[in-house]
C-alpha cells in the first residue's frame, strides 16, 4: 500500500469509527511553538505549572519520540441539542461547561484512537511505532489541529471548524509513518471580536491571547485556592468551567449537533439546581461525577464554585444551606461560604461571621471573614 492510499484508508477508518473530523500534518516545529513560551513568559498559564515542565518537548515532539514524523489528529464533536449559556436558562441554577455534562471524554476519544491505531497496525506495510495523547502529554493540540486541516485558531482561542464549529474535542496519533499531509485552514474570525467583548473577567486580553489567570474556566476547574474576591462576581452562576466565547461565536449559530451519547447531560447536570449540589458530601461527589470531568474540580474546589453562585444569585433561600457549609470540615468551603453569606445578607450576616473569628484557626478562613467584617464596616 503507498502513502496516498494508506493515507486515504486512515481518513476513512477515523470516520467509519465515529470520529467528525480528521487531518495529517508534520511533526513541526510551527511558529506557534514561540508564541506558547511568550505567553508562558508572561505567566498566563496561572498555576498550571505542568505546562511549563513541558515547554521544550511541547515544541518539538521529536524531543519526545525522535522518529515522528506525522500526527494524525482527530476530532469529535461533543455540541449536544440544549440551550446555550446565555440562552434560556435559569441564572438561579448552576452552569455546568457543555463538555463535563456526560462522560469523561478522554476515554472516548482514547478507545476510538485505539482502535485506528490498531487498523494501522494491520494494513501498514512497515513497522509502525506510535503514541496516543489524548490531552495528556506534551503537545500542543490545537496547533496540530491547524496544521491538520481540521479547524483554525479562533480569537478565542478555540480551535474553530467551519462546519461542526468550535465544540471539539481533539485526540493524536503520533507515528513514525511518513503520510499525506493536509494543508492549513485559513483563519476566517475576520473582524468579529464577540468572544472578546462577553467576557465577562476580560480573560481574552486580545485576539488569540488567554489570560487563564482570568478565565472562568481556570478558577472554577484548575485554581486550587480561593477565587479571587474580585472576580468572584464575574463568575456568574458558572460553577464548573464556562461556554461563553464559545456560545456567541457565529461559527456556533449552526452548529451539528453530535451523534455521541456519551455526551449527553447526565440526570441533574443540565443548569443544575445549586442547593442540591451543596448537598454533596465527599462520598456523593465521588459518586454522582464517576467518569466525569468534573471529578477534576475536587469536592472542595466544586463546592467552592456553588457557594459563589449562590452569593451571585441574591437569593435568600440560600441562606440556610451556606450557613450549614460555615462548619464543613474543609477550610476552602467555609472560607467561601462566609463570603456567599455575607453576599446574600449583607451586614445582617456580620453578627454570625464575628462570631466565627474565635473559633476558626485556619489562615484562610479568618482572612476571609476579617475581609468580609472590614466591609461591613
Amino acid at each position: 500500500m503507498d502513502t496516498v492510499a494508506l493515507t486515504r484508508s486512515i481518513k476513512e477508518k477515523a470516520l467509519e469509527i465515529g470520529f467528525d473530523l480528521v487531518g495529517i500534518s508534520p511533526v513541526g516545529p510551527f511558529p506557534e511553538s514561540q508564541f506558547f513560551k511568550e505567553w508562558l513568559s508572561k505567566g498566563f498559564n496561572g498555576e498550571m505549572k505542568y505546562m511549563e515542565r513541558n515547554s521544550e518537548r511541547r515544541e518539538d515532539l521529536r524531543r519526545v519520540f525522535p522518529e515522528a514524523r506525522s500526527v494524525i489528529s482527530c476530532g469529535l464533536n461533543y455540541n449536544t441539542e440544549y440551550p446555550y449559556s446565555i440562552n434560556r436558562v435559569d441564572k438561579q441554577r448552576g452552569w455546568i461547561s457543555r463538555y463535563a455534562w456526560g462522560d469523561d471524554y478522554h476515554e472516548v476519544i482514547k478507545d476510538r484512537l485505539s482502535k485506528l491505531l490498531g487498523f494501522i497496525r494491520e494494513v501498514s506495510p512497515v513497522e509502525v511505532k506510535a503514541l496516543i495523547y489524548v490531552d495528556t502529554g506534551p503537545v500542543l493540540e490545537r496547533v496540530y489541529g491547524r496544521y491538520g486541516g481540521i479547524g483554525w485558531i479562533g480569537k478565542n482561542t478555540c480551535l474553530i471548524n467551519q462546519k461542526i464549529g468550535s465544540w471539539i474535542f481533539i485526540g493524536e496519533i503520533i507515528t513514525n509513518l511518513e503520510l499525506n499531509y493536509d494543508s492549513p485552514v485559513p483563519d476566517r474570525c475576520g473582524t468579529c471580536r464577540r468572544c472578546i467583548d462577553a467576557c465577562p473577567t476580560g480573560a481574552l486580553v486580545k485576539p488569540y491571547v488567554l489570560d487563564s489567570r482570568l478565565c472562568i474556566s481556570y478558577l472554577t476547574i484548575e485554581l486550587r485556592g480561593k477565587i479571587p474576591v474580585e472576580l468572584r462576581e464575574k463568575v456568574g452562576n458558572n460553577v464548573f468551567g464556562c461556554d461563553i466565547c464559545q456560545d456567541v461565536c457565529p461559527w456556533n449559530r449552526r452548529a451539528k449537533f453530535s451523534r455521541e451519547t456519551s455526551f449527553l447531560p447526565r440526570e441533574g447536570l443540565l443548569n443544575p439546581e445549586l442547593s442540591s449540589l451543596l448537598e454533596l458530601a465527599e462520598e456523593d461527589f465521588k459518586k454522582v461525577f464517576r467518569k466525569s470531568p468534573v471529578k477534576r474540580a475536587k469536592r472542595g474546589g466544586f463546592i467552592r464554585n456553588v457557594l459563589v453562585a449562590m452569593g451571585n444569585s441574591g437569593n435568600k433561600r440560600f441562606i440556610p444551606h451556606v450557613k450549614r457549609l460555615l462548619k464543613d470540615a474543609d477550610p476552602l468551603v467555609r472560607a467561601h461560604a462566609v463570603w456567599a453569606l455575607w453576599k446574600l445578607e449583607g451586614k445582617d450576616a456580620l453578627e454570625t461571621i464575628k462570631g466565627l473569628l474565635a473559633k476558626e484557626h485556619d489562615p484562610m478562613v479568618r482572612e476571609e471573614i476579617l475581609n468580609v467584617m472590614n466591609q461591613g464596616l
